[in-house]
């Protein structure tokens, strides 16, 4: 039996809610299907991580979010498929549902580019279920060599970052900082310094979408608060002992952080859809799917272009807007009205790179902001971006906490799997890789 609704969105991302949400004030029957019950808020996952802030302050129930639009159904369930030519979907447990209108919003997942072993042993960063498993490995690394100054010497407090975007740069700045600021108040001073961050990019610099002068700043930030920029050089294979380098360097580490990038998640590859850059969906101006009627792509699902014909960045921002536009194209769509091209609004891009140190590029001219300025606006907009009081509130208090006191109750290990490190011999190639390197800085 097929369960039937005006609207069906597949995804509670920033695109999928905004989009419910916005159709929800207007009456129309939406079922919107998540495999999570709840809306993680995306750009402080990193925050989950490094012990800033805690799981529920992203995290907030989707029933709580629609609790008061009775137009909006949410079941939590997995979906497995999606035929688009009937705007039907199936989930793992055999359920199908159809829309007379279908929102594909199913948001990302990490690439790995095919790098030998980075799926086995990298730490993804895109999920809150990723937060809490790096969250326990740093906290499993910062004891092991607590315990066992041995472990030091096998890379247990090295930490190596892939990738130099935003998700990249920001966590390589919370990590520096707590090895800094916050570690030494839970350990000794000298196990805390010999602790040391690694943030890997392929690309001559970080943060490309910014201007120069913003990366400028930023790097000379990160160079400051004791991250190594090795840039321009690329992962060749992530070992369970640590990161081989297209140049030959290895090095040793038990925590390897994948922010290296995203694409479409796989339930779109058997969907028949139109794909394109990054497995996303290509999707007309309206963000509609070319040749699927009533099917609409948006968020991170999707290549959505400006009025210019360039594609949009995957930001939280373009996702939100789109989510809005597609709900005023879908009430057109059932009274009849026309839709309208999606007309993005630049507000600019920010980022944060530690304690008093951010970037913003604000307005759509992208006007430079850096330092302490930088840091209170970013600190101000992610509130008012979160979607409930309770978050809001537990994120500031959150926040006053550990800039005020430097000390982090969220630090607990609630995934055991990736505490727990493998502190075997490493495998035999990284041995020859280091014994190498070992050879060479004694003959320097």
């Amino acid at each position: 039996m097929v369960e039937t609704h005006e609207v069906v969105i597949v995804g509670a991302g920033f695109a999928g809610v905004s989009a419910a949400k916005e159709l929800a004030s207007h009456g129309v029957d939406v079922l919107l299907v998540d495999k999570n019950n709840y809306h993680q808020f995306q750009p402080l996952i990193y925050q989950v991580a490094t012990a800033q802030i805690a799981n529920r302050d992203v995290a907030r129930p989707l029933r709580a979010i629609f609790r008061r639009d009775r137009s909006v159904k949410v079941t939590t369930a997995e979906v497995t498929k999606i035929d688009a030519g009937t705007r039907t979907v199936t989930t793992s447990d055999g359920l199908e549902f159809r829309g007379r209108i279908l929102v594909i919003a199913t948001g990302a997942e990490v690439n790995f580019f095919g790098i030998p072993g980075a799926d086995e042993h990298a730490f993804p960063l895109y999920s809150l279920d990723d937060a809490a498993r790096l969250r326990s490995r740093l906290l499993g690394a910062l004891d092991a060599a607590d315990r066992d100054r041995r472990y030091v010497e096998k890379g247990a407090l090295n930490v190596v970052i892939v990738g130099g975007g935003a998700t990249g740069v920001e966590t390589a700045g919370a990590v520096a900082e707590s090895m800094r600021e916050v570690v030494p108040a839970y350990l000794s001073k000298e196990v805390a310094a010999s602790g040391k961050v690694y943030l890997v990019d392929m690309l001559p610099d970080i943060l490309m979408p910014f201007s120069e002068k913003s990366r400028k700043y930023a790097a000379e930030r990160l160079r400051a608060a004791g991250v190594e920029l090795k840039l321009g050089v690329s992962v060749t294979e992530v070992r369970k002992d640590g990161v081989l380098l297209k140049d030959g360097t290895f090095i040793p580490s038990r925590t390897v952080v994948w922010a290296g990038g995203l694409k479409a998640r796989g339930l779109l590859g058997d969907s028949g859809l139109p794909q394109g850059k990054g497995g996303r969906i290509d999707v007309g101006p309206e963000l509609t799917v070319p040749g699927f009627e009533g099917v609409y792509a948006l968020g991170d699902s999707a290549n959505i272009t400006d009025a210019k014909g360039q594609k949009l960045p995957q930001l939280g921002s373009v996702a939100q807007q789109s989510g809005k536009w597609v709900a005023r194209n879908i009430l057109a769509d059932l009274r009849g009205g026309r839709r309208e091209p999606f007309v993005y609004r630049d507000k600019g891009i920010m980022a944060m790179i530690g304690r008093g140190a951010a970037i913003a590029e604000l307005g759509s001219k992208h006007q430079h902001f850096a330092g302490p300025l930088a840091f209170l606006a970013w600190l101000g907009v992610h509130v008012a971006l979160m979607s409930g009081v309770r978050e809001r509130i537990g994120a500031v208090v959150s926040w006053f906490w550990d800039y005020g006191t430097r000390r982090r109750p969220q630090i607990v290990v609630d995934r055991p799997d990736a505490y727990r490190i493998d502190w075997s011999e490493p495998e035999q190639g990284g041995k020859q890789e280091q014994k190498k390197q070992q050879r060479a800085r004694a003959s320097a």
